[in-house]
């Protein structure tokens, strides 16, 4: 139950002065439906208003002055503003105001009268001016401009400067909270006492106190950490608490081990113990593997399988799209079935007697291994006694997905996959309720991409190379990158290269693009995985995981607009067959000093851990773009770069803390309660599990 000092933070917006029925909808969009979200709701900058005379005005700048009125000059239509003029000894601006009300302006401020106004100066060809002072009062009333102005968020309908008022209400309501931190903690790091940290993100004395490395900024993301990190420990404790059946190793694993083409790399050996040791545990396991881009996963976990199938149960192994679905089913088919292990591919394809003939033969138990897409955990299907859940790609699936897959069986083991590989730094950000296994070795014989970069200038050379390689056979992506803030534009440059490729290379020019339906996209992969299509042209990251032994050129148009964890990923989708591969990164010059790192570091390297690490300090403090994709929480206040070091901090202190008093019933458990229940990440965790 929440408790009752957080009553005022959780009631409605609408209990905020001046929030009825029009303003309510404006202010939840901007912030959220309850007084918390327009208190969490940040400054985006400060405004400092600055007293000077007006021959020191500057273009730009925000800016007061003490003026005298001068004289009106009305409009000589109605789409015309009104001007005034004002002056001061040292010079003169204009005011400009547009709309109905402005007729209203001599009367409240007649010729001769004395005025402070405050607003942006622009310097335009007619002379020094200022559109609709943001003030205008009389000179007693001068406490009214603010020195200092924090500017939030606005909406059509909704300026910033009404936004301010409600999180000032919102303030005002915020109670002294009992303390949830370690004394020691905030001493050491000298971070202020919550009320004192809310506070001052509401009234910045400088720009100094919108960074994210502000100490009372810091205090408050690291206060969400813990929340999170709490949530996390939590789930685990309680997991381990839940009995699952042991299930040993098997002979059958070990055999299907010694016929595969390859042997097992170090890191695969050890992921693969680990799991078992989960396992044979005798509690619910929750593992994921991280691994790059054709390291073994999808083996592993294959192994993992038959050990379930030895013991008599059954394994569902489910992956976003039925392309991907359909590729696992092919690597895993044939060296499970030559060992006696049954399995069959569901997918919404597939209809009428072919289905219920699958579906008999999960739930009779006469396949032990069901590989598919969503259709897995349909109502109509069920299994004979599932036991271990393969989740490929995880992040891709929402948590309630997941759960209605393991919940076709008692106490199901979880096995995550993750191609995208993530900074030991912020593992635990997406995945602290999960163990992790990382496979972070290559297996032998993989040959090398080579990545060249080359400026735009030189397009019409790559198009040549790629006629004569897609003339002997080879298969190309080529990816166009997003540009511009509309879709539509971004659609129309690919459908503009790919006709302009069309020309050059034939007919077998394909394109895929994010407003297709998904099975068209999945339409459109098939045929260039069948090698109907010699190039595919994308607007999208081309499917992860999605293998094309065939295609050995990756051209990345525009390469400095992507991010370094997405390039290697866009990168990997080549040099899976035994053929040389090759990755042009084409690039607008001149490049940033980012950008050449980004494009040096993917030339010199393939290790998709050590890009990961790299990619996380060349984003710097605040540049989180392009962390999304890979599963990160929506944080109101902590920033996965810039506050990394807190995420290991509070990953300790929330382990630490379930291991000591795992029912929070301590002094601090009880302030670490309201913590939690503060952040809602209790309420929240349905929705932000990873399984």
């Amino acid at each position: 139950m929440r408790p009752e000092i957080l009553f005022p933070l959780f009631a409605p917006i609408t209990s905020l002065k001046g929030v009825g029925p029009r303003v309510a909808p404006l202010l939840e969009r901007l912030a959220g439906p309850i007084v918390r979200d327009v208190l969490f709701l940040k400054p985006h900058s400060l405004v400092v208003r600055t007293p000077a005379d007006i021959s020191a005005a500057v273009d730009g700048q925000v800016m007061t002055f003490d003026v005298t009125i001068d004289a009106y000059e009305r409009p000589r239509s109605s789409a015309q503003p009104w001007r005034v003029r004002v002056s001061d000894p040292t010079g003169f601006l204009t005011l400009v105001f547009f709309g109905r009300f402005a007729d209203q302006l001599e009367q409240r401020h007649p010729v001769g009268a004395k005025r402070i106004i405050s607003g942006k100066v622009e310097d335009q060809k007619f002379g020094r001016q200022m559109v609709h002072p943001d003030y205008m009062v009389e000179p007693g009333k001068a406490g009214d401009i603010p020195e200092l102005e924090p500017i939030y968020p606005a909406t059509e309908g909704l300026p910033a400067r009404r936004v301010r008022v409600f999180a000032q209400e919102a303030l005002e309501r915020a109670p002294e909270l009992p303390e949830w931190q370690d004394p020691a903690w905030l001493a050491r790091e000298k971070l202020p006492p919550w009320r004192e940290a809310i506070a001052r993100l509401h009234g910045p004395e400088s720009e100094a106190d919108l960074s994210p490395l502000s100490r009372h900024y810091r205090r408050l993301a690291y206060d969400e950490l813990l929340a999170q990190q709490l949530a996390m420990a939590q789930r685990r404790a309680e997991r381990r608490r839940e009995p699952a059946v042991r299930i040993p190793a098997s002979e059958t694993a070990e055999r299907i081990r010694g016929d595969l083409p390859f042997a097992f790399t170090g890191a695969q050996t050890r992921a693969l113990a680990e799991i078992r040791a989960d396992l044979a545990g005798g509690e619910r396991m929750s593992r994921l593997i991280q691994g790059d881009v054709g390291s073994g996963k999808t083996v592993v976990a294959m192994c993992a399988m038959a050990d379930v199938a030895s013991a008599g149960g059954q394994t569902a192994l489910m992956a976003p799209t039925e392309i991907l679905a359909r590729q696992h089913f092919e690597t895993i088919q044939g060296p499970l079935t030559d060992h006696g292990v049954g399995v069959i591919l569901l997918t919404g394809r597939d209809k009428g007697a072919g289905r219920a003939e699958k579906l008999r033969a999960l739930a009779s138990g006469a396949v032990q291994v069901a590989v598919g897409t969503h259709a897995l955990f349909q109502d109509d299907v069920a299994f004979h006694r599932l036991q271990l859940a393969v989740i490929d790609e995880q992040h891709r699936f929402g948590v309630a997905e997941r759960q209605r897959l393991q919940a076709k069986g008692q106490a199901v083991h979880l096995l995550a996959m993750s191609a995208t590989p993530i900074p030991r730094t912020l593992e635990l950000t997406v995945y602290g309720d999960l163990d992790v296994s990382r496979i972070d070795e290559k297996p032998p014989g993989r040959t090398p991409v080579a990545t060249r970069a080359m400026p735009m200038t030189r397009i019409a050379e790559v198009e040549a190379r790629l006629h004569e390689v897609v003339q002997a056979g080879a298969q190309a992506f080529w990816i166009c990158p997003l540009v511009s803030e509309s879709e539509l534009v971004d659609l129309k440059a690919a459908e503009t290269r790919a006709a302009e490729l069309r020309e050059r290379i034939g007919p077998s020019v394909g394109l895929i693009h994010g407003k297709m339906p998904a099975a068209a996209k999945d339409a459109v992969m098939a045929e260039f995985a069948d090698g109907k299509l010699s190039v595919l042209v994308a607007t999208t990251v081309v499917e992860v995981g999605v293998n094309v032994p065939n295609a050995t050129i990756m051209v990345i148009e525009q390469a400095e607009r992507f991010g370094l964890a997405q390039l290697h990923q866009l990168r990997g989708r080549v040099g899976r067959g035994s053929r040389e591969s090759a990755c042009v990164l084409l690039y607008d010059p001149p490049l940033s000093e980012t950008a050449q790192k980004r494009l040096d570091i993917l030339r010199r390297t393939d290790d998709g851990f050590l890009i990961a690490e790299t990619d996380l300090e060349l984003r710097g403090g605040g540049d989180a773009l392009g962390l999304r994709q890979s599963g990160f929480p929506d944080y109101v206040f902590a920033d996965p770069i810039a506050h990394r070091d807190l995420i290991a901090a509070a990953g300790d202190d929330a382990r630490l803390i379930i291991g000591r008093d795992p029912q929070l019933t301590s002094p601090r458990g009880k302030a670490l309660r309201v913590l939690e229940e503060l952040f809602d990440w209790k309420a929240g965790m349905a929705l932000k599990s990873a399984g």
